[in-house]
């Protein structure tokens, strides 16, 4: 800007840059709360997936030891048709 604009601006001009600069640095905190929110967000889901991962674990150690101490099926063996 030169020092004749600078000298000639006027209220309205003042008000007007006024509002953009408010309106940028308004811009500028909303980015950053959004990037905040998607930082907490993964890092919820991040946190989720580990509980579910653990649990998923746990059935199937649970499901393993149950099938340990169960008896095996025994098959059983078919008989012969008797002829007619």
């Amino acid at each position: 800007m030169s020092a004749r604009e600078a000298a000639e601006l006027s209220p309205e001009g003042l008000a007007r840059s006024d509002r953009k600069r408010l309106a940028a640095e308004e811009g500028l905190r909303a980015l950053a709360d959004v990037e905040k929110q998607a930082i907490e967000v993964r890092q919820n889901m991040a946190r989720l997936r580990a509980i579910r991962e653990a649990k998923e674990r746990e059935k199937q150690a649970a499901d393993a030891a149950l099938q340990a101490t169960l008896p095996s099926p025994t098959t059983k063996k078919r008989k012969s048709k008797t002829a007619r």
